[in-house]
């Protein structure tokens, strides 16, 4: 399937350029589940300083707890989990692109800048000049994504959890994953999480702030 698939791509678009747009193309298609994402994120963080008077009322009681939270959010349209849903729903295409990038097919016959995109950059080391430009840009990507991060969780007003300064590392996972798969897999890699950063910031600007609700007693 991946060999038949490949094969299609390659005969529209030289390889890498192949990668690029069927990436675009699949990322454009799941546009509505990530702006249902986004919508429940900016949900979430609108309830948080009631989620607060919530967890200070009622945080010694886990029953009552849970039971004043799910209240809350069924209040107001929304649910703990509508940001997550989403985004797991899109795992299986993002399956599918990872595949695709990392088996044998004609698409891992073409190249970058005369660099074969099936090389890896263990044992290719003379590549180095398209690679290391691969992991520049996704350095840079990264670095933006977690200063975009920080700003949206600042935004929300909530306490961060201890770990988050390790979260919001998470991104650069991105250069590391790129250094030990084919060439092929780095230009996915930058083309969707490219995506990402343009696509949250173009919804975190238009998507309007839900209107809140007090909670019912």
């Amino acid at each position: 399937m991946f060999h038949a698939l490949g094969s299609a791509l390659a005969g529209i678009a030289t390889p890498a350029l192949a990668i690029v747009l069927f990436t675009a193309a699949v990322r454009l298609l799941m546009h509505p589940l990530s702006r249902a994402a986004v919508r429940g994120e900016k949900a979430r963080a609108a309830l948080a300083p009631q989620m607060r008077e919530v967890q200070a009322k009622y945080g010694k009681d886990p029953v009552k707890l849970q039971e004043k939270t799910l209240k809350l959010y069924k209040d107001n349209g929304t649910s703990l989990f509508a940001g997550c849903l989403p985004a797991l729903v899109q795992l299986p295409f993002f399956m599918v692109m990872y595949r695709l990038v990392t088996t044998p097919n004609p698409l891992l016959d073409g190249t970058l800048f005369g660099t074969p995109l099936g090389t890896h950059w263990f044992g290719a080391f003379g590549h180095n000049a398209v690679f290391l430009g691969l992991f520049a840009a996704l350095t840079a990507i990264a670095f933006a994504t977690s200063r975009r991060q920080a700003a949206v969780a600042a935004r929300s007003g909530g306490p961060q959890p201890p770990f988050a300064q390790v979260l919001r590392l998470l991104p650069l996972g991105t250069v590391f994953i790129a250094a030990v798969l084919p060439l092929a897999a780095g230009v996915y890699l930058l083309t969707t999480t490219a995506w990402t950063l343009a696509e949250r910031a173009y919804l975190y600007r238009t998507i309007k702030e839900p209107v809140v609700h007090a909670q019912r007693r």
